[in-house]
């Protein structure tokens, strides 16, 4: 039973009586009209589950194709296939399974009887004064419609229920192609539920791969340092390798910068051409020139002070002996001085030509 409530009750004393003279072609549009109303209605009623909203009004307007186009059509199966186009097109939430709801909840509405079908005009039609631009469609048809459905038989009203609920609408119907955008659909969830798979196995298989990864870079790790650990000791070994090499080096400069005494008592730097005698005060320096005119005449007055020397009855021997050995350093120095000269030597060499002084000396040891 359908028990109206005070304001809808006032609503109904507010509507005048009139009476509509229609035809049957007339009266069979009326009837496709209301069933596209009320479509529209319990779609907005399912959605929102009774909670009216301000986009109640446009998604009932929008939805009918009565209201917001003034279409009026000439059978059930096209005012369904209307409905199911435009939710599919236009509202916020849009599936096919609203589309049969919608569709269930108008049956069941119209086997109610027309106290029903009233209490859901007048419900659109408080919907529509309460918005600016739809109160229009109120003028146009909801007031209408609410005065001639309180005339109406209720046989009528079941017998449209039982051709509406006959009246079958399947996704083809529509046009939309969905059943091939569906099986692409299910192709694209398949491929993604693979794809999650493999990525599942691939992360299961990660942890092994990790750990194999790390001993990898351990051991890599180990090697580099190992390699670390190979090059300092090389460099280690070379700097004690490049120590000792420096160390003979310095050793055989020392020994080479050292001063040479012959048994004689006889000092000779390398450093300098002086030569000192230990019996004797005064120091005989000579400069090392390589002009051999010089040398030749040096030579000479060398010669002229050993036979001096040998006419010298005591120590004529050591002094001839301390003299040779001096002329023998003088001569040598020539060939010291032209190592020099080249760059080869610092060093003193006993040179390989014939000393003429070694006759006085064999000559004063005879005589002794």
């Amino acid at each position: 039973i359908v028990v109206f409530s005070e304001e809808e009750k006032e609503q109904l004393r507010k509507l005048t009586n009139k009476s509509y003279l229609l035809d049957k072609r007339s009266r069979h549009h009326v009837y496709l009209g209301l069933i596209d109303i009320l479509l529209a209605y319990c779609y907005e009623i399912r959605v929102n589950e009774g909670d009216k909203n301000v986009e109640s009004a446009w998604n009932i307007r929008k939805l009918s194709a009565t209201l917001c186009w003034l279409e009026s059509f000439t059978s059930i199966h096209d005012v369904l296939v209307s409905f199911g186009r435009r939710v599919l097109c236009y509202p916020l939430h849009r599936h096919f399974g609203l589309v049969t709801r919608a569709f269930n909840d108008t049956v069941m509405i119209l086997q109610l009887g027309k106290a029903a079908v009233l209490k859901c005009l007048l419900d659109i039609h408080k919907i529509f004064r309460e918005n600016d631009p739809a109160y229009i469609l109120n003028d146009l048809f909801i007031t209408d419609y609410c005065i001639w459905i309180q005339k109406t038989k209720s046989k009528k009203l079941a017998a449209l229920s039982e051709s509406l609920q006959k009246t079958t609408l399947t996704k083809s119907h529509i046009g939309f192609e969905l059943e091939e955008l569906e099986a692409a659909a299910v192709l694209v969830e398949e491929e993604e539920r693979m794809l999650k798979a493999a990525g599942t196995v691939s992360k299961q298989q990660l942890p092994s791969s990790e750990s194999e990864t790390s001993e990898s870079e351990e051991s890599s790790s180990t090697s580099s340092s190992e390699t670390e650990g190979s090059d300092s000791d090389e460099r280690e070994s070379s700097t004690s390798e490049d120590g000792k090499i420096n160390s003979l080096q310095g050793t055989l400069q020392e020994e080479r910068t050292a001063p040479l005494i012959d048994c004689n008592g006889l000092r000779q730097g390398t450093n300098t051409s002086t030569f000192e005698v230990s019996d004797e005060k005064p120091k005989g320096s000579l400069q090392s020139t390589s002009v051999p005119g010089k040398l030749i005449e040096e030579l000479e007055k060398q010669m002229h002070t050993a036979i001096r020397l040998s006419e010298q009855p005591e120590g004529s021997a050591t002094a001839s002996c301390i003299l040779q050995e001096q002329e023998e350093n003088r001569v040598s120095e020539p060939d010291e001085f032209s190592k020099d000269t080249t760059g080869k030597g610092n060093f003193l060499e006993v040179s390989s030509k014939a000393n003429p002084l070694l006759l006085f000396c064999s000559t004063n040891e005879d005589e002794d």
